[in-house]
């Protein structure tokens, strides 16, 4: 074998080890918080990028899909009470990231309503006399 391969092989072994390094790293920036009890019937389920190159749609829909997993296994219906997306510019660790709490509640129960999702201001308004 000619040095030249040698060193030529040497050096792809070197970006492949990079590579997969950087993919490791990134993949563990990824955020996944699992449902966490913050009430009584109240949980929160989180999620969150491991880059700024993907949006919060599907983290959103990921996030809602595990807490409507989570009210089946309790026999119970999951009930929307707020989410709230990061938002743009992605940079700087402002990772795309979605959150919904929720309520599990019985079947049948009186607070089981539509849910009336509304954006949060990302405005305030002081009034100065």
């Amino acid at each position: 074998m000619a040095l030249g391969t040698l060193f030529v092989s040497g050096v792809d072994m070197f970006n492949k080890r990079v590579c997969a390094a950087l993919v490791a790293l990134l993949a563990g920036c990824a955020s996944n918080s699992g449902v966490v009890p913050i009430g009584p019937d109240t949980y929160m389920v989180s999620r969150q990028a491991a880059t700024g190159f993907s949006g919060t749609g599907d983290l959103k829909a990921e996030a809602f899909r595990e807490a409507n997993e989570y009210g089946v296994a309790q026999k119970k219906v999951m009930q929307v009470v707020r989410t709230s997306e990061a938002q743009p510019p992605f940079v700087l660790g402002n990772y795309p990231r979605a959150e919904v709490q929720f309520m599990c509640l019985a079947p049948g129960d009186p607070e089981l309503a539509r849910p009336k999702l509304r954006k949060e201001s990302d405005a305030v308004i002081q009034l100065r006399k």
